[in-house]
């Protein structure tokens, strides 16, 4: 057992070695570092506003601890818990109806012969990517205004009656999942696309000679292939449980769907900037890191147990 540890630490080496004879590749690691530790570490400095009763002439520093009495204001104040239960909803749809589109959307492209309609429809999905959110709300909202959106020109031509779509709660959260779905099942595939040049074409040859058929061949072949990158994608997920889009939710929404839409990023947004009440507003985001990560190492451990890589 001595001697196996003198050759282990003989074989080893050390660390400034290893960065000197690489050094070109961690140079250019050095511009990545500074953004993140700028802007991501850095400024983590100010989660302490959440324990303190901020004021601006005080600063940070000066201001005074109060422990956890913005916590417990936030899970006593019902516009928190309603943004909290809107915000589990929708990414309870986008789980449900988002998530699945780039996958199925990405068969269909690696299954198409056609090597130019196949460029074409993958150049064609990933443009709306490309739009801004306030884009696509002033597209959405030409779509489905009052009198001259074509929606509700379709649906009076069908014989039913115009409605302002977007002022409607029992549509609201449908219309931003659409729209999301929309936006971002282009540039979603891109993931899964690469993922299945990964698949080894003899799997698929070896099918064929069993008898497989296109459908099968999917079913036992692609997505088992690709089943690593869903368990990342899904584990991603988890921990953006309590995260969406606000750019997306305040293009689209209005005070009139405030209780179906209001979400936790535009709450901290309203009340933070609106009302400038920051203690309240840091402790309703360090709330949402906290669980949001919480929630994806949960996911990445069921992962694991699973049989899958996770992310760690």
């Amino acid at each position: 057992m001595a001697k196996k540890k003198v050759l282990y630490r003989e074989r080893t080496t050390p660390l400034w070695q290893v960065i000197m004879a690489n050094w070109q590749i961690y140079l250019l690691l050095i511009p990545a570092l500074v953004i993140l530790i700028w802007f991501r570490y850095i400024p983590m400095y100010g989660i302490q506003i959440a324990f303190k009763d901020y004021n601006i002439v005080k600063g940070i520093a000066g201001s005074d601890w109060v422990g956890l009495k913005y916590f417990e204001k936030l899970l006593k104040n019902s516009m928190f818990l309603r943004a909290l239960r809107n915000t589990l909803i929708l990414n309870l749809y986008n789980f449900l109806f988002q998530t699945p589109m780039p996958i199925f959307f990405a068969v269909l492209i690696d299954s198409c012969k056609c090597l130019w309609y196949k460029k074409t429809i993958q150049t064609v999905s990933y443009l709306p990517h490309f739009l801004s959110w306030v884009i696509v709300g002033a597209l959405f909202s030409n779509l489905l205004a009052l009198d001259t959106g074509i929606v509700n020109r379709i649906v009076t031509m069908l014989g039913g009656e115009q409605r302002v779509w977007l002022s409607s709660e029992d549509c609201f959260r449908g219309i931003v999942t659409f729209a999301d779905i929309w936006k971002s099942t282009g540039w979603g595939t891109i993931v899964y696309l690469a993922a299945m040049t990964g698949i080894d074409p003899s799997l698929y040859e070896a099918a064929s000679i069993d008898g497989a058929g296109r459908w099968q061949r999917i079913w036992h072949v692609t997505l088992p292939g690709i089943r690593a990158t869903i368990a990342v994608i899904l584990i991603m997920r988890a921990g953006g449980a309590l995260v969406n889009d606000v750019e997306m939710v305040l293009a689209l929404y209005s005070p009139t769907v405030y209780e179906v839409g209001d979400v936790l990023g535009t709450y901290m947004y309203r009340t933070g900037i609106g009302n400038m009440k920051y203690s309240l507003t840091a402790a309703a985001g360090l709330f949402t890191s906290v669980i949001g990560m919480i929630l994806m190492i949960g996911a990445d451990r069921i992962s694991n147990k699973m049989g899958e890589r996770g992310i760690w």
